[in-house]
């Protein structure tokens, strides 16, 4: 019985980024799952039962999930199914991420709450049903977990990530001059290291 790593994309990616990892992990089935939802709720049904099939199968898990899909992937209630994990880039405190967002809208909470739904000038729709979730669902994480973070992320603070990773014991390497988005090829270079030394 083959152990598998399992690819959960960002925004604006696919399942078949999943090729990449390949040949990183020779002796492991790798898949990549295409979610077809955008909630924290939804997609982590979503993730919940893609594990949930690969498990049946697999004896271990090994999961890489980049920006968003990490955090979907903290919502999915799969720690008891993961062995380890790694993640790229990953959006670890989605509240301070949306309330960023709203600041940067130029809009408040009340209005926020009054609309529902608030189309932005930068691509996101902020939605006030989300926050509540993100709220009221704290992130619970227990699986051993590598962390990649770009020193140049325009998402997510050095301070937020490095407080996550003390919280959830994870490891957090740095790439000086990285980004959110891994993908020059100095930049793919260091990730593929980093995932070969672990």
């Amino acid at each position: 019985m083959k152990d598998a790593v399992l690819y959960i994309h960002g925004k604006g990616g696919s399942a078949a980024e999943c090729e990449h990892y390949r040949p990183l992990f020779p002796d492991f089935e790798v898949f990549g799952l295409d979610y077809r939802t955008f909630t924290p709720w939804e997609t982590g049904t979503e993730i919940h039962t893609a594990v949930k099939g690969l498990k049946a199968e697999h004896e271990n898990i090994v999961l890489i999930a980049n920006s968003i899909g990490a955090f979907f992937s903290m919502n999915a209630r799969i720690d008891a199914m993961i062995e380890k994990a790694f993640f790229i880039s990953p959006i670890v405190d989605m509240e301070k991420l949306i309330c960023d967002m709203i600041q940067w809208a130029n809009v408040s909470e009340e209005e926020l709450k009054s609309k529902g739904v608030i189309r932005t000038g930068f691509g996101e729709d902020l939605s006030w049903d989300y926050l509540c979730y993100v709220r009221s669902h704290p992130i619970r994480w227990e699986v051993p977990t590598q962390i990649l973070y770009g020193g140049n992320d325009n998402l997510t603070s050095y301070e937020t990530v490095h407080a996550f990773a003390e919280r959830h014991n994870a490891a957090l390497t740095v790439m000086e001059d990285g980004e959110h988005w891994f993908h020059t090829e100095k930049q793919m270079q260091f990730l593929d290291d980093w995932i070969r030394k672990r």
